[in-house]
């Protein structure tokens, strides 16, 4: 049982309130909320539950921050939506029954390669006519069993997945981005509610944080060119691996 007095209460609420922008910009706030979850006592394991949960009204309010944009692409977001919430569901799964050693290992190299598919984007032409590239829900929903394993930095990977394989520009991929999060959010934190070891004081306070940052996150990213929130991605999802790396 963890004791948490008023520091480490304030510690939290402002871990959940910068990482919920930070999800809503680029993705990556679990860089911030997971080891303020460790520094005040929990084990990586209940950490890492108690932020998925945590985590799920952030990108609920980065959402609806770009309503306007999901408007026009409900039928992608709907399909896609599908391959992210089996995704989450397998990945949360995964989380259950086996160690998370082997994962983070890799994350890094994930997260590197994820950063290198947005930076070469705007040399590699988007997909034409409107029409996603063959292979499109597929690799969403690899990018979904990541994100309810652990899913730091789902959103760097879920953008460049987007941005490669979709014809939308930056902005309305960020908007789709932050739909997809919260499906597989939704349906991973569903299943480690009942199963995991959710730390529900800090996962309540992060959650009411996570709300407030990633509704004005959505609403400050919506006003960056694309070119800024192309960059501002990769410097996060750089800063991410490295973080992981050391």
């Amino acid at each position: 049982m963890v004791e948490l007095g008023a520091g480490e209460l304030a510690l939290l609420g402002a871990a959940g309130l910068l990482a919920g922008m930070v999800n809503a910009v680029a993705g990556g706030g679990s860089l911030i909320s997971f080891p303020a979850l460790l520094a005040v006592g929990y084990s990586p394991l209940a950490a890492n539950v108690t932020n998925i949960v945590a985590m799920l009204p952030g990108y609920g309010g980065s959402a609806l921050a770009y309503r306007s944009d999901l408007s026009r692409q409900r039928h992608r977001a709907r399909a896609l939506g599908v391959a992210g919430a089996v995704g989450g569901a397998v990945g949360a799964g995964l989380l259950l029954v086996s160690p998370a050693a082997l994962f983070e290992t890799l994350v890094p190299f994930l997260v590197l390669a994820a950063c290198a598919l947005l930076a070469v984007q705007p040399l590699i032409p988007s997909a034409d006519g409107g029409e996603d590239r063959s292979g499109t829900t597929a690799m969403v929903g690899l990018a979904s069993v990541y994100g309810g394993y652990f899913g730091a930095a789902l959103g760097v990977v879920l953008l460049a997945i987007l941005g490669l394989m979709t014809s939308e520009g930056i902005q309305s991929a960020n908007g789709l981005k932050a739909a997809l999060s919260l499906m597989i959010g939704l349906v991973s934190a569903a299943m480690l509610a009942v199963l995991g070891p959710v730390a529900w004081l800090p996962a309540g306070l992060m959650a009411v944080a996570s709300l407030v940052g990633g509704r004005v996150g959505g609403a400050f990213a919506r006003r960056l060119p694309a070119d800024v929130l192309r960059w501002t991605v990769v410097a996060i999802g750089t800063a991410i691996a490295v973080r992981f790396l050391v």
